[in-house]
């Protein structure tokens, strides 16, 4: 079977470009989140956002799309352009392969040739996995946090919850992003504040996700960012330094 464990796949990273790789792209959200119908990314959204300065990659094993990812164009007050990585999804049988951050250096590179400095995304803090991701191997930040973000979801993933998100910051030129991409030692800043979120919530994740919504909330307020991520079998926990806007 194509991306068992008994082989690794070559995967190719490639641009979207035509109406049936938007339609395999709309399809793995199906596949991946659960999404009904009317809360999915359609065709003609990929369409528009690869055509005004956005961007749609696809993972191939073979001909088979196994995982995707999109972005947008945004602009920051004072007239900043950036980019907002709205969608990555990867095929539950090739998430062992590094496909995410594969597909978020090719975002990079293609962002870097077209002279942007900064791509944000939004994802769930209570995943600390996925943070650990997003800050320890790709060199984000987050200096904020939206409290149900894109409301109730039909998706399995979210089971209910408010879609409370952080907003990862990724200053993709910057000397951090550079070393943490390479594999290099980073000078951490003093930590001053920590976030647990507990391994096991049970069913107790409504009530984790508002005491860390006031905690972050609290945090934030005060100017401080988040700059790591410790995981340990108990725990993920989220490391606060007092930082300087970029």
């Amino acid at each position: 079977m194509a991306g068992s464990q008994d082989r690794k796949p070559v995967i190719e990273i490639q641009p979207l470009r035509n109406e049936q790789q938007f339609r395999g792209a709309v399809e793995l959200q199906k596949v991946i989140w659960g999404f009904e119908d009317i809360e999915l990314l359609p065709v003609r959204f990929f369409v528009v956002a690869t055509k005004v300065g956005g961007q749609a990659f696809g993972a191939f094993d073979g001909d088979r799309m196994v995982a995707f990812c999109m972005a947008i164009p945004g602009l920051k007050p004072g007239g900043k352009s950036y980019l907002h990585s709205h969608m990555l999804g990867v095929l539950p049988e090739y998430r062992d392969f590094g496909l995410g951050r594969r597909l978020k250096l090719r975002q990079r590179d293609d962002a870097l040739a077209a002279g942007i400095e900064l791509i944000e995304w939004t994802f769930d803090p209570l995943e600390t996995k996925n943070a650990y991701f997003n800050i320890e191997r790709l060199g984000a930040v987050v200096r904020r946090y939206v409290r149900n973000q894109y409301g109730t979801t039909t998706s399995h993933l979210h089971g209910g919850l408010p879609t409370d998100r952080c907003t990862a910051e990724w200053w993709i030129g910057s000397e951090r992003v550079r070393r943490v991409i390479a594999g290099e030692a980073l000078e951490r800043a003093p930590i001053v504040a920590r976030i647990a979120v507990p391994a096991d919530m049970g069913d107790d994740r409504r009530k984790v996700q508002e005491s860390i919504a006031n905690q972050f909330e609290a945090a934030f307020d005060k100017g401080f960012t988040v700059t790591g991520v410790e995981r340990t079998p108990d725990a993920g926990t989220y490391l606060l330094a007092d930082l300087p806007q970029e």
